[in-house]
């Protein structure tokens, strides 16, 4: 299989469910001891499970637990969604529910969200952090209904992956606890999304610089997938 077929026919990868229990545990002492090995540890144990479940778990550390939690936010997003009894019909618009379902639905853990991008902006961590940031959008996208593979498959995804991360980084630094600001910001980056099922072909060399883009950060998630 190749790493464009494969981003094509990718699903969103099951979260363990032990891995799941110790990172729900260490939540609460990750604001306090960062995404580290010493609150994987501390949520092993309150969850009852011992060091070497974390490290049979967790292999990259941290960063791994960083992704997981990210999947396991993705998952809780989609169900929430899927749940909806009035959803939305525009595809922009079911975007903009889902990122901010998922939003609200981080809200408790905001400091462990802050942490965890920290620490993926790491260098050393850009093939995790490319990882987890396309799970979202495909997740987001598939959500919507939206799974074709043609040119737009990219030009989507890139730029619901800039809508996304511009908008997650509003909502860290924001301290106004006022849900209309960060919903605004949201809405003036849609505006962009919204205009992409309308892309056709003499709209092509428009969108090229955001294909280029998508497809650089789909074969470094191409490359941790194999």
């Amino acid at each position: 299989m190749t790493t464009e077929d494969g981003l094509h026919s990718a699903n969103q990868n099951h979260v363990d469910a032990d891995a799941a229990s110790i990172i729900e545990a260490a939540l609460v002492h990750v604001p306090f001891d960062g995404w580290s090995q010493e609150a994987l540890n501390a949520g092993a144990a309150d969850a009852g499970y011992a060091a070497d479940d974390v490290a049979r778990l967790f292999p990259g550390g941290a960063v791994d637990a960083i992704v997981i939690h990210s999947a396991m936010a993705d998952a809780a997003m989609a169900a929430a969604f899927e749940a909806m009894t009035d959803k939305p019909e525009r595809v922009h618009l079911m975007i903009r529910a889902m990122v901010l379902i998922r939003l609200e639905q981080a809200t408790p853990h905001k400091e462990a969200v802050r942490r965890g991008l920290t620490m993926l902006a790491v260098p050393n961590n850009a093939l995790s952090s490319a990882r987890a940031l396309y799970a979202t959008v495909d997740t987001i996208w598939r959500a919507a209904g939206q799974r074709d593979t043609d040119i737009s498959f990219y030009t989507k995804r890139a730029t619901l992956a800039a809508v996304y991360s511009a908008t997650l980084l509003a909502w860290i630094a924001d301290t106004s606890g006022d849900p209309a600001a960060i919903e605004g910001f949201l809405d003036r980056r849609l505006r962009d999304v919204s205009q992409i099922p309308k892309a056709t072909a003499p709209l092509r060399s428009v969108v090229s610089t955001g294909q280029r883009l998508a497809e650089g950060m789909f074969q470094v998630v191409g490359r941790v997938r194999r």
